[in-house]
């Protein structure tokens, strides 16, 4: 059996997702990346790391925006899409297929043939920043691209932000926006949810990495609520 190696996208996305690729504005996580790509994990040195900023991905249709951290250093920066081969993948994707976001519930490669629907998957950071810190210059550098992205998907009625520094950068494009007045009316906490001045729905969940859930801090049941919210919020069938 043949697989799609991506799902079809406007020419504005494809547009958005080639500058993405080919974004050189903050030197120190490009050669941490390439670093990254030229040492390689044990488990992976027989093969070839993306090593680049990494776009978007998902339904051009989608009406729930799941926005990420950024690519982890052997996931989305060695496979080159998000949340692909690591474990924050491995714990969502699951849940993501069980509620009709996903075509399976796995993300290995960027050719597996995992489609989303009514889902597009983005981060506020397009580069693996060491350590999982992305300085606030990095994350204002890439807030352009988001801004594009969120631009070219008009039908997204609901944002879910995974983790703090998702939902600060997401606050931070409504402010740029002027769609909030100032961002201290909305805090991050798990489960959060928001009704935003122009209608759209903000959510708010512990990111799934392994450190949350392997320590238990996030679980499927917490994290499957807040899809489950999304969906309904979305206008979905759930």
């Amino acid at each position: 059996m043949t697989r799609s190696r991506a799902q079809p996208l406007s020419p504005i996305l494809q547009q958005i997702n080639d500058s993405i690729v080919q974004c050189k504005r903050c030197p120190r996580l490009r050669d941490y990346c390439r670093g990254i790509g030229e040492t390689r994990r044990r488990a992976y040195q027989d093969q070839t790391y993306w090593s680049r900023p990494v776009p978007g991905f998902g339904d051009a249709r989608a009406r729930v925006l799941i926005l990420g951290l950024a690519p982890g250093a052997h996931g989305a920066n060695r496979t080159g899409r998000p949340f692909t081969g690591d474990g924050s993948g491995a714990f969502m994707y699951p849940i993501l297929h069980e509620l009709g976001f996903a075509s399976q519930p796995t993300g290995i490669s960027r050719d597996d043939g995992l489609k989303l629907r009514h889902a597009w998957i983005a981060s506020v950071v397009r580069c693996a920043p060491p350590g999982d810190k992305p300085l606030p210059q990095e994350i204002r550098n890439c807030a352009t691209h988001l801004a594009d992205e969120i631009h070219a998907l008009p039908r997204v009625r609901v944002v879910v932000c995974l983790g703090k520094i998702a939902f600060d950068g997401y606050l931070a494009y409504l402010l740029q926006m002027g769609i909030i007045a100032r961002k201290s009316a909305y805090r991050f906490a798990h489960g959060a949810e928001y009704i935003l001045p122009d209608g759209m729905h903000l959510l708010a969940t512990y990111h799934p990495s392994l450190r949350n859930t392997n320590t238990g801090r996030l679980n499927s049941t917490m994290f499957t609520r807040v899809f489950l919210r999304a969906r309904e919020l979305a206008g979905l069938a759930v």
